[in-house]
């Protein structure tokens, strides 16, 4: 049986036996888990992304969002590096929506208020 390529639960990627360039998958690895633990976003249900983004900028997109993040919708889109990258969120992860002042807990029928 083949190793897993990621982790189970945040997807981070491990770094294979052989690797060459070991640091690009534990940096990667660093970037994921810095946009997705101790999730604080700047607004939910997000559908349109901001024209001046802030490096570290984190947002739960709606289900149509528009522009870069068309065909994202119900992800976490984070900007980092100059770039948005996006994560797929899994049921039972927290976010503390800034916009709102709110707790908010995924479950299987959306975000929904603490």
């Amino acid at each position: 049986m083949a190793d897993p390529l990621e982790t189970t639960q945040l997807a981070l990627p491990y770094i294979a036996a052989a690797q060459a360039q070991k640091h690009v998958t534990h940096n990667a690895a660093l970037k994921m888990l810095d946009g997705i633990v101790q999730l604080a976003v700047e607004a939910s249900a997000a559908t349109a992304p901001p024209g001046a983004p802030a490096e570290g900028a984190r947002y739960l997109l709606g289900a149509s969002p528009t522009g870069v993040w068309s065909g994202q919708g119900g992800k976490l889109a984070v900007y980092a590096d100059g770039a948005w990258w996006f994560a797929t969120p899994r049921t039972g992860w927290l976010a503390y929506d800034r916009g709102t002042d709110q707790l908010l807990v995924l479950k299987a029928s959306g975000w929904t208020t603490v």
